[in-house]
């Protein structure tokens, strides 16, 4: 049998609704809050689930296995999103993060399949049938997709919609989802690109930046982080663009202080070095995401506040 082919995961490029004169020609499907997954299903009955960044977390979720017979002897490579549901069937990224990194930790892993489920929500297939079909356009290989016997407790194809992307967009901000991704149908699966053809809309503004310092917290805080230094890649460098302080429990507090104790530099990674004469360096590896309500003309973030780890991402993922 032959060797499928690795692929990285086509990428979202966040912006607004498509012109309303062209509604009809993108796809409209939920964004979902979890860790994007590739399957890769030889058809022997072996399966392997790889993160973003081609990591093997298999044995991190150890009741999706069962995928590997669903399709009998077909082979397929089908793309999704792990995530853990809260009470009312919404992804919860806090509850996943549980889960996250116990590749390495198979007996945790396997209690907390049943504390914590995972569920695999699928939304492409780029290979199948011995086929690689990303150079078919999005709405012949959803169609692929939704033809497979791919519904149990544990994995399953949400729906997607084509047109009606401002009820789509008004529907998801009522339901408290994070937004909605639009996929115009005729696009290709373009491995590892950020694509205008897929756009990702979020309900509040949302960036993932890398940590690279800390300023020390005073009073109840003395001995923790009160506030994180926040850089983007930027030409090479690290472009400092504000400090988070709000936004964490006291529980993310002391984790971040202790990994950041061991990533703790001498040196600035911030280039040019922000004026913040109290910072504390450190390596520029953690990613964290923060929600902002604007950037200023040099590209600081405006009131921003902390909203989780981003475990499932390094620092040049950003680039």
């Amino acid at each position: 049998m032959a060797a499928l082919p690795v692929y990285s995961p086509m990428l979202a490029t966040a912006g607004t609704l498509p012109p309303p004169d062209h509604d009809d020609e993108w796809a409209y499907e939920t964004k979902l809050d979890g860790q994007r997954c590739l399957a890769y299903l030889p058809g022997n009955g072996t399966i392997v689930l790889r993160s973003r960044s081609g990591m093997d977390i298999t044995a991190a979720y150890p009741e999706l296995r069962a995928l590997r017979t669903a399709l009998g002897g077909v082979s397929a490579v089908l793309d999704g999103e792990i995530v853990a549901l809260d009470e009312h069937g919404h992804s919860d990224f806090e509850r996943l993060q549980q889960r996250m990194g116990l590749a390495d930790h198979p007996a945790e892993a396997a209690r907390m399949r049943h504390t914590t489920p995972a569920h695999l929500m699928l939304f492409d297939v780029p290979f199948l049938g011995g086929e690689a079909l990303i150079g078919h356009p999005y709405a012949a290989r959803r169609a692929a997709l939704e033809g497979l016997p791919l519904d149990s407790a544990h994995w399953s194809t949400p729906t997607a919609i084509v047109g009606h992307g401002e009820a789509a967009l008004a529907a998801t901000r009522a339901a408290g989802l994070e937004g909605l991704v639009c996929k115009r149908l005729d696009s290709a699966y373009l491995p590892g690109k950020r694509s205008a053809t897929w756009v990702k809309i979020r309900h509040v503004q949302t960036v993932d930046v890398v940590i690279g310092g800390w300023l020390p917290g005073n009073g109840r805080l003395a001995g923790l982080p009160g506030a994180l230094l926040m850089g983007i890649p930027h030409e090479g460098g690290l472009r400092y663009v504000g400090a988070v302080g709000t936004g964490f429990s006291d529980h993310e507090r002391e984790r971040i202080g202790e990994l950041l104790a061991v990533a703790a530099i001498d040196e600035c990674p911030f280039d040019p070095e922000p004026r913040e004469p109290a910072a504390r360096w450190a390596l520029p590896r953690l990613v964290g995401e923060v929600r902002y309500a604007m950037r200023t003309r040099t590209g600081i973030l405006r009131h921003p506040s902390w909203h989780r780890l981003r475990p499932d991402l390094a620092g040049e993922d950003l680039a």
